[in-house]
Parts: structure tokens; C-alpha cells; sequence
């Protein structure tokens, strides 16, 4: 079995703790927790034939008084960065996060998670932006922690992400 570590990125209050409870336990609950520091769950997935063993890393969401320490992030394998379609300075957060990830870490496999997909109506993420994430070859993938939508798909598609990732590297 491979394990493998796998970070949850994005401002504060996007979902991300919602993602990993809907995915690892699936269940939802309307009550806001913050996470402080980072919470650590498991899962185990079939993908490619493989058995992988995921460590989610649920780290602190960014705001004025908290950043991401790069120690949280050494040794993950790939990451899922979260955005809050109802809210559009999410995505800027999440740019600088994947810019200074990218920076410390290297290139390594992610996937920008378009989260709260039932309240779509009420996004202030136009198609536009939509667009030029998909036009800087970005995977993503719209998810609603709430009814379950999308989750599987987003941690499944960043597995198969990382095994080819692996395999690539093992061949070069």
C-alpha cells in the first residue's frame, strides 16, 4: 500500500474540512469548525489497480492573521486547492497559495476545487474566470461538500493525478 500525503488548500471557510468529512466519513453538518493548525484524517482508495492510503492534510484556512507554514507542506504528493464559489476573494487567496506552494515545494500534482456548487445561483465566480483556470491547463472540478456532489471525483481524478505523476517520474 502507498501512502500518500495529500494537503487541503484555500482561505478560510471555503470547505474544506466539509470536503474531507463528506469524503472520508460521508456526512455533512451545517455547523462552521475552524480548523486550527491541521487536522489529519485517513482513507483508503482503490485507483489504477493500486491500494493508496490518503493522508489528508486539513490545514488552517488563510486569512489576514494566519499563512500556511511551508512545513505543513513538505512530503505531500499533490493538493486540492479549495475555492468558495460565493466568494471571489477566495480566489485570489488560493492563486497566491498555489503560486508560494509551487515555490516551496516544486510542481506537484493539484486540483482547483470549485466547492459549494448548491448555491451556484449565488456565486460571484463568472464563467469567464471559470475559463482561464481551464486555460492554464488547471484540472477542476465543481464539488458541493453539502449533498456530496463532486467530492469522490476530486480526490479520485488527484489520485490518478499523482500515480501518473509517479510513474512519469519513475520513467525519466
Amino acid at each position: 500500500m502507498l501512502k500518500k500525503k495529500i494537503c487541503m488548500l484555500g482561505a478560510y471557510s471555503v470547505g474544506k474540512t466539509s470536503l474531507i468529512r463528506s469524503f472520508v466519513y460521508s456526512i455533512f453538518e451545517d455547523r462552521y469548525h475552524s480548523t486550527v493548525g491541521v487536522k489529519i484524517d485517513k482513507k483508503i482508495v482503490e485507483i489504477k489497480d493500486q491500494t493508496l492510503e490518503f493522508l489528508l492534510w486539513d490545514i488552517a484556512g488563510e486569512d489576514e492573521r494566519f499563512t500556511v507554514p511551508i512545513s505543513y507542506l513538505r512530503g505531500a504528493s499533490g493538493y486540492l486547492l479549495v475555492i468558495d464559489g460565493t466568494r471571489k476573494d477566495t480566489l485570489d487567496k488560493a492563486l497566491d497559495l498555489q503560486r508560494r506552494t509551487e515555490e516551496a515545494v516544486g510542481k506537484i500534482p493539484f486540483l482547483v476545487v470549485l466547492n459549494k456548487a448548491d448555491l451556484e445561483d449565488s456565486w460571484e465566480l463568472d464563467q469567464m474566470v471559470l475559463d482561464s483556470l481551464e486555460k492554464m491547463k488547471w484540472s477542476v472540478v465543481k464539488t458541493s461538500a453539502k449533498l456530496g456532489a463532486g467530492v469522490n471525483e476530486a480526490f479520485y481524478r488527484l489520485g490518478q493525478e499523482i500515480i501518473t505523476n509517479s510513474e512519469n517520474t519513475l520513467q525519466s
